[in-house]
Formats: C-alpha cells, structure tokens, sequence
C-alpha cells in the first residue's frame, strides 16, 4: 500500500506488452489479407489462384497470437479491478468495450457480408442500403454464448473477439476475491517449483481436445481464451511467476516448437482435425493446445527482459508505441472491413499473388491509420464509439 492512500503501489506499465499487443493488432491485417488467397479458409472475398503457403504461415501465427492478446487483456482486467472495484470494472467494460461492439456491429459489420454476396455472384445488384435491413434481421440463440443473436446473414465476424472479451470480463468480475487467493497461492507454488509454470498445458490440451476447436476463432475452442484470460489475470503481474517465464522461456519455447510440430500429420490429414473423433484429430488438438501455452509463455519471457545497457540519458523515449497503445482497440474494429473492401477490388486483377497481397496491405494500413488519426480520435463522440478515453488528444511535448 502507498503510505496514507490505502492505494495499492502503482504499476510500472509493461512496455513489451504494449508493444506486443500493437504487434498483433496490425499483424492482423497482413493475416486477413492472407486468407484472400488460402485454399482452406472460406474468407470473404477469395482469388482465384491461392497458395498453401498461406495456411502454414497462419498456422504459425493462430498458435499464439490470440492467446497472447487475451493474456494481456487479463493483465489489464487485474489493474482496473484493483483501482475500480468489482462495480466500477464491469461498468467500465461495458462503455469501453459493449459501445463499440455494438456501433461496429451496425456500422462495419455489414460491409463484409454484402461483399461477400456480390463476390459470389457478380451479378447481385442489391443495394448495400437494401442488404443492411436484412442483415439485422435477427433472432436469438441462447446456445451459443455468448452469441446469443443469429440471423440469415447477421454476424458479429472480427469482433468475436470483442463479444468474447466482455463475456470474460463479467464473468470475472463477481468472483474476483477467490481469484486473488488463487493466483497468490499460484505465485508461491511456482516460485518454489518453476516447472509448474507448464500446468496451464493441461486443461487446454483437453478443452482443445474434447470440445473441438473453432475455424471462426482463429483455430481455438472460445472456452480456451477463456483460460488464457483468467492466466492472465492470475500469472502475468507476478514479479515471481516472471521470473520462472524469463528462466525457462528458451526450453519452454523449444518445447512448444516441438508440440506444434507434432500437430502436422493431424492437420494433414483427410480427417477435419477441428472436429473429428478419432485418436489423431484428438491428439492433433490437444498438441495444438499444450504448444499455445508453450509459444506464450516463451514470447513473454523472452521480451521480458532487464534493459541494463540503455543510458538513463539515451533521449526521449519514442512516441509510436503510446500511440499505438492506445489505438490498438479501435485499429483492430477498423481493420477487417477495410480489408474486405479492398481485396474485393483487387481480386479481378490479373497480377501475381505477390502483387495483390502487397497492395491490399498496403492500402489497408495506410487506410485504418488514417481513418484513426482524422476521424476517430479527433472527437469526443468518435472516440467514445471506438472505446477510448473521451478525453480529447493533448498535444506532444515538443
């Protein structure tokens, strides 16, 4: 406690997370713009030639990169318990994160989606304004939490992500005090046993096993990020538990590399490894699952480094990773819709993949970082629809 506040001490903000999220934010878009020529993945706007190089680089990436994101986001949900309460953490989740899940689902959502039809068919001539009642045509499905809307053409496409999170976030909040029990007595263990770091393989091995994994969330069952989340919360800020991720961060990363490459007779295979009952899809899944953890806890443990050769007079720290910090929640709700779009347009192109996978890249990222920096953080009403701080932008120090 900070003498006569009764505040917990504040937090060093952890630079390589931020670094890692803005990372994979933008990743997304080279990611999305991949699938344009998968021959697997069913991506709205498909090329006519595809390439299998596609599905193995995205194997690579889907092993880790979700997770990650949910791992910080449990980090973030633990600050902002700690200085909210219960009560003022879900309020807050629910402007910060429900605002913008609902404005883009009006507003962004359904662009995609009437591509995709003129895609299929070039000679659909329903108008976007025509498509856009239909594709709020909805009714509800309590089975599927917590997407409990379904409709004809209605989905909530890249922001599962978004849905999930919130879900998570008031889930968690009414069951904080065991949690903070939990990840004290969690710190201990590993700090006497650093090997137990590697339990988290276990119960996502097996809900990647029993309940299958996902193809619309990035390759993993919803309920495993559900886990990562909750690891997050109870693991990441723990000066004990980095300790043992920086310890054993390359054999743990070796280790995971060789998980992941034993998931590849599974995944080539006829059998659908995402579903099927038999031994090797079930092995498949739950090697999948072990090696997510394994790429996570190598990732963070690596980038947590001592940063003892840098002078305390080097200069100014840079500006672009506060800035993309910040930005990272509304970049991602820009992303997929822009790059929909222009693949739509690049497609009927006759140039190589090469040249159309730049182009869309290109024009997508020069596009959503614009549309942030003109429209988006400018306002106090864009930036409240997009999840930010309504607080207009300060200006640098020169």
């Amino acid at each position: 406690m900070c003498a006569g506040t009764g505040q917990p001490p504040a937090v060093r903000r952890r630079v390589e997370l931020d670094l890692l999220r803005a990372l994979v934010v933008l990743g997304l878009v080279f990611f999305h713009a991949a699938l344009v020529f998968s021959p697997d993945d069913d991506f709205y706007v498909k090329n006519r030639e595809t390439t299998d190089v596609v599905t193995v680089a995205a194997g690579l990436a889907v092993v880790w990169a979700m997770p990650l994101l949910f791992l910080v986001a449990g980090l973030g949900a633990r600050h902002s318990l700690r200085r909210r309460g219960p009560g003022g953490f879900a309020r807050e989740r629910l402007l910060r994160l429900g605002v913008p899940l609902v404005f883009a689902t009006l507003v962004l959502c359904p662009l995609p989606q009437w591509l995709r039809l003129r895609a299929a068919d070039p000679g659909h001539d329903e108008s976007y304004w025509e498509f856009w009642p239909r594709f709020l045509t909805v009714h509800p499905d309590p089975g599927d939490f917590p997407f409990v809307l379904e409709g004809d053409h209605f989905e909530t496409g890249h922001l599962w992500f978004v849905v999930l999170l919130l879900a998570f976030s008031l889930l968690l909040a009414p069951v904080v005090g065991p949690l903070e029990s939990a990840a004290r007595r969690s710190g201990d263990a590993v700090e006497r046993r650093p090997v137990l770091l590697l339990l988290p393989v276990l119960p996502l091995a097996l809900i990647n096993s029993l309940l299958g994994m996902e193809e619309g969330f990035a390759g993993w069952n919803r309920w495993a990020y559900l886990l990562f989340f909750l690891f997050g919360y109870a693991l990441a800020d723990d000066e004990r538990i980095r300790a043992a991720m920086r310890r054993l961060a390359v054999p743990v990363g070796v280790l995971g590399i060789v998980l992941f490459l034993g998931t590849a007779p599974g995944f080539l295979s006829e059998d659908d490894p995402f579903t099927a009952w038999n031994a090797v899809a079930l092995s498949t899944r739950a090697l999948f699952g072990a090696a997510g953890w394994c790429w996570v806890v190598a990732i963070l443990g690596l980038l947590d480094r001592p940063r003892e050769g840098r002078s305390r007079e080097a200069g100014p720290p840079s500006r672009v990773l506060p800035y993309l910090a910040v930005a990272a929640l509304p970049l991602y709700v820009l992303h997929q819709p822009v790059v929909v779009a222009f693949a739509y347009g690049v497609v009927s192109w006759s140039a190589p993949i090469a040249v159309k996978y730049a182009v869309i890249v290109a024009c997508s990222l020069a596009v959503i970082l614009l549309v942030y920096e003109c429209l988006v953080r400018r306002t106090r009403v864009t930036r409240f629809l997009f999840g930010m701080r309504t607080d207009p932008p300060t200006p640098p120090a020169s």
